[in-house]
């Protein structure tokens, strides 16, 4: 049972959890936002930061007017904050701020020496799998029937290239199953093999305590990211953390203003780090937002968030359970929640996985997420999709038939999320079971996207610019 006690005072801490929104047979309800594993809202002592820092924005380093020098240092102190929240010695690592997770991933494989080998896993998201591919030779561990990834795979490919790895990239969390990596356990092995160890943290960050530990421990991660829209600050950032010499092997990715330290017209003098990983001006208020976002964070206390979190899966799995038809994906077994963050996928019997989410998000108020979730190479292996039924969907897709795209609907939690939002879940998902819906859904040309008929959205009278 979720830990009700100490879910009021945190929903209190979150924007627009008790938003009311349309719906498609009239009237309106209470959201029930059950998608926090693509972008988690906004914590409330970020936006009230944001307002108080907003009025004295400005372009921060060098300038010498007062809200010149207020924002860089805000900007100063968000590095910190950010080194803090991971466990880094600032003494030797780095952390760069940029747009998000992504991008920090390409940074570190444009750092890459030629013809590297970097050894990923199967059940990667897109972001910690193809940039390797641009910029290395990539050896893919695989992942048992269950999801999870197979160790002993990652042991045999670890000793067939021990000496050649140059990095071992893996998640800490998947955003799909919600499995939580060995990371530490992982990164022992990798440096065993000769390699550095890269740790995705975009969807471990806001569930769980990360501690890159001391340089010089065997299990230490040599680098980490994270994604601000997923830790509770959606406003642009994402942060690179990681020895700095790495980064000081070559230029920057980008090149420009505020990399430099001098420039003629036959010379380029690069600068340190951070500023050699930030071209231009930066996102500070992004930055500022996310050092708030880590700071309450780690004020909350990650050890609550885990412990909440865990009861109220558990308390899904075993709703979702009552509902005929429901398919469980990765693990349904509700004693093993600690071994996973709050994302649960499934699919329910004789309903299209988009379908799915549209009649819950129109009819129901809940807004979750259906498809592949940037990991298709891990979803249909959890799909059970053999080679050949891969590559015949694989075909038809690229050739422009996007009907019946392989996929599956997820639920997944934040830090406010409670037993109300996980029985209105349920609820919808008896109601579509049995047929009870009131719309007549058609596919939007080119997009693996229903919509109800006829039915047209008023968000004038919400939003617009």
């Amino acid at each position: 049972m979720a830990d009700v006690s100490t879910a009021p005072d945190l929903r209190s801490m979150v924007l627009g959890v008790d938003r009311e929104v349309p719906l498609l047979g009239g009237g309106s309800t209470r959201y029930v936002y059950l998608d926090n594993a693509a972008s988690t809202p906004a914590l409330v002592p970020v936006a009230e930061a944001l307002e108080r820092f907003m009025p004295y924005y400005s372009s921060v380093h060098r300038g010498t007017g007062f809200k010149s020098r207020l924002s860089t240092r805000a900007y100063d102190d968000a590095h910190e904050v950010m080194a803090r929240f991971v466990g880094a010695d600032t003494a030797t690592n780095t952390v760069v701020f940029g747009k998000n997770s992504t991008e920090a991933i390409n940074k570190v494989s444009h750092c890459l020496p030629e013809d590297a080998l970097v050894v990923s896993t199967c059940m990667e998201h897109h972001s910690n799998d193809l940039p390797w591919r641009d910029h290395a030779r990539v050896v893919h561990v695989g992942v048992t029937p269950e999801g999870r990834l197979d160790e002993e795979d990652f042991d045999r490919k670890l000793a067939r290239f021990a000496g050649e790895i140059e990095l071992v990239a893996v998640t800490g969390a998947s955003n799909v199953t919600g499995y939580i990596q060995p990371v530490h356990r992982l990164a022992r092995k990798a440096h065993e093999a000769g390699a550095r160890i890269l740790v995705d943290c975009a969807q471990l960050a806001p569930h769980r305590h990360i501690d890159m530990l001391a340089d010089d421990h065997p299990e230490h991660l040599d680098f980490v990211v994270l994604s601000a829209h997923k830790m509770y600050a959606p406003y642009g950032t994402g942060a690179l953390v990681g020895p700095r010499e790495y980064f000081l092997r070559r230029g920057p990715d980008y090149s420009g203003g505020g990399t430099v330290k001098a420039v003629t017209l036959d010379h380029v003098h690069w600068h340190g780090m951070p500023d050699r990983g930030e071209a231009g001006s930066p996102n500070v208020p992004g930055a500022v937002a996310m050092a708030v976002a880590a700071s309450t964070l780690m004020e909350i206390g990650m050890d609550r968030i885990a412990a909440h979190e865990a009861r109220l899966t558990a308390y899904a799995l075993n709703r979702l359970k009552e509902i005929p038809g429901v398919v469980l994906y990765g693990s349904a077994d509700p004693d093993g929640v600690e071994e996973r963050v709050g994302v649960i996928p499934f699919n329910l019997e004789g309903v299209y996985h988009f379908l799915l989410t549209a009649i819950l998000g129109y009819e129901g108020g809940i807004g979750a997420r259906s498809g592949c979730f940037c990991a298709h190479p891990y979803v249909l292996s959890l799909l059970g999709l053999s080679p050949a039924e891969i590559e015949g969907w694989r075909t038809r897709f690229v050739g422009g038939d996007e009907s019946g795209l392989p996929g599956m609907v997820r639920m997944s939690f934040g830090l406010y999320s409670n037993e109300d939002d996980v029985d209105r879940m349920v609820e919808m998902l008896r109601r579509v079971a049995a047929g009870d819906y009131v719309g007549r859904y058609r596919k939007t040309p080119g997009l693996c996207m229903f919509v109800p008929e006829g039915y047209e959205d008023r968000m004038e009278s919400y939003f617009s610019l």
